[in-house]
Formats: C-alpha cells, sequence, structure tokens
C-alpha cells in the first residue's frame, strides 16, 4: 500500500466505512447511498439538485410561455443556466480545495432554492424572472457539481472509491427522471407555479440535510 493510500484510509472514519478490505458493491452502494452520514448527505443533494433541473426543464418553458414569452426569450432563459453552471464550475472547483466541500454544497443548494422562488416572485415581468432565475440556478448548481464528487472522494476509500462514485451518479443522474416525472404529475394536480414552489422547498431541505450530514475530511 502507497504512502498516499494509507494516509487517506486513517483520514475515513472507520465505523462508517465497509469492514471488509475489498467490500462488495452491495456494501458500498448501502455505505454511500445511507451509512456514511457525509455520503448520505453527498447523494440526496445530487439527487435534488438534478432533480430540480429536471422539473426546471419541463415547468419553466410552460410557466413563461403563460405569462407571454415567446420561444427567443424562453431559449434565452434555458441556455443561460447551464452556460453559467458550466464556467462557474472551474472557480468553483478552485474555492472547494480552499475552502472546503461544505460551504459550497449548502450555499449552492440555497442559492438554487431561492432562484426558484425568485422565478414566481417577480413573475410579472417574465423576462426578468426568468433571466435571474436562471443565473442562480446555473450559479448554484455550479457551486455544488465539483463539491458534491469531490466530497465523495473524500469520504471513500481508495479501495472503493470507483464504487462510491458510480453509486453517487446513480442516485445524482436518477434526480433528471425523478425531475421529470415530478414536473408532470405535480404541474397537472398542482399547478405550475405550486410545483416550482415545491421544488424550492425540497432544494431548501435538500441543503438544510447536507448542513446537517456532510462534514469535511479530517486533515482538510
Amino acid at each position: 500500500m502507497s504512502h498516499r493510500s494509507a494516509l487517506e484510509l486513517s483520514r475515513t472514519p472507520s465505523t462508517q466505512a465497509p469492514k471488509e478490505r475489498n467490500p462488495s458493491f452491495a456494501a458500498v452502494f448501502a455505505c454511500t447511498s445511507w451509512r456514511n452520514r457525509s455520503l448520505r448527505g453527498t447523494s440526496q443533494a445530487g439527487l435534488v439538485n438534478n432533480l430540480n433541473d429536471g422539473l426546471t426543464w419541463g415547468v419553466f418553458p410552460l410557466l413563461f410561455a403563460d405569462h407571454g414569452l415567446g420561444i427567443a426569450a424562453i431559449g434565452l432563459i434555458k441556455g443561460l443556466y447551464p452556460l453559467l453552471w458550466g464556467m462557474g464550475q472551474i472557480p468553483a472547483g478552485h474555492l472547494a480545495d480552499r475552502i472546503g466541500r461544505k460551504p459550497l454544497i449548502v450555499t449552492g443548494m440555497l442559492v438554487q432554492a431561492g432562484g426558484l422562488l425568485t422565478a414566481l416572485a417577480i413573475l410579472d415581468r417574465p423576462l426578468l424572472a426568468g433571466v435571474l432565475s436562471a443565473a442562480a440556478l446555473g450559479l448554484g448548481t455550479a457551486m455544488v457539481y465539483p463539491a458534491l464528487i469531490a466530497s465523495v472522494s473524500d469520504h471513500a476509500q481508495p479501495a472503493w472509491r470507483a464504487n462510491a462514485l458510480g453509486t453517487y451518479r446513480f442516485w445524482r443522474d436518477l434526480g433528471y427522471a425523478t425531475g421529470a416525472l415530478a414536473a408532470g404529475v405535480l404541474a397537472d394536480a398542482l399547478g405550475l407555479q405550486t410545483t416550482v414552489l415545491t421544488a424550492a422547498a425540497l432544494t431548501a431541505l435538500s441543503g438544510l440535510l447536507a448542513a446537517r450530514w456532510i462534514t469535511e475530511r479530517p486533515g482538510q
């Protein structure tokens, strides 16, 4: 075992890690999904982050079209979100290495929740509402994306890190499908604005759970 691997093993809480030296996929899946508090926190945050993304792709175009925006304006709103998300990950990743993962994860989830609320708060000015909401969602997602995956790497031992990352990615990417399905069901049952409000509440709750469960790796 290399010195680097031994150091990483010493930094991973043994009481929350699989007991086996080469644990089974089932053991790693359970550890990443629930048993390890920090990995549980990152997995749920990844799922909810992508859930609100999938939900807004279904709901926002209809919401803003109902308030008078055309295809070009809606395209601008939806394009601004991934643009800021993609560009923002570079400085966010650098910042996560300097101040830790948890501050960016928690703040990013709350910024996203605020962005969803912004879409409703000034909906009488739909273009401004859409642009400000998309900006907050993009920047919030940029904050959490590199920090979440780095947090998984921090808390997973080298022997089972790849399985842990795969499990995290399973929960994270499941959020897209869950969000798309929830968008249709909730919008039909409750209406578009209530659906956005529900997404904001879930995102804020996810940020609070991340604040409670995620810890920084010892030595950071």
